[in-house]
């Protein structure tokens, strides 16, 4: 569900929206009813790392499914390869990497992404071929981030 929002020039009357919070950027005011205000929710520190050719952005505590990586279930891995790193007022972006800053995951499991089905076909010329196939895949738990 979306939350309301009105966008009111300062200056201008206010719509009764009840207890709202309120923040002015410029000219710009951005109003939310109280509602909705406790489905946004606050960012920490945050990572942006490479794996499998892939470009990942991770916070601590979330999981991700990446491509599969040589481990044991349960292992930890430190990830060093970490492009960027911030924690919601500033950024710091790598000259490719950022120096010293890594991320330490646990791999949770296993497994195959579902099914995708390739259908080729020429009309008119009594040619047709189905293909299918599943990625592997690793799901990692983000436990840290050191910058």
């Amino acid at each position: 569900m979306f939350a309301q929002a009105w966008f009111l020039r300062s200056g201008s009357i206010n719509l009764p929206v009840g207890e709202a919070h309120a923040k002015i950027i410029g000219s710009v005011e951005f109003r939310l009813p109280a509602s909705t205000c406790g489905i946004f929710k606050e960012v920490h520190m945050y990572a942006v790392i490479k794996t499998g050719g892939k470009q990942y952005r991770v916070a601590a505590g979330e999981k991700i499914k990446v491509e599969q990586i040589a481990a044991d279930v349960g292992q930890e891995i430190v990830f060093d390869q970490v492009l960027a790193v911030g924690n919601g007022t500033e950024i710091k972006v790598g000259t490719p990497l950022v120096s010293g800053a890594t991320v330490t995951v646990k791999v949770l499991a296993h497994g195959r992404h579902d099914k995708v089905s390739i259908f080729k076909m020429r009309r008119r010329k009594h040619y047709q071929k189905r293909q299918g196939h599943r990625q592997n895949f690793t799901e990692l738990q983000i436990s840290s981030i050191a910058a």
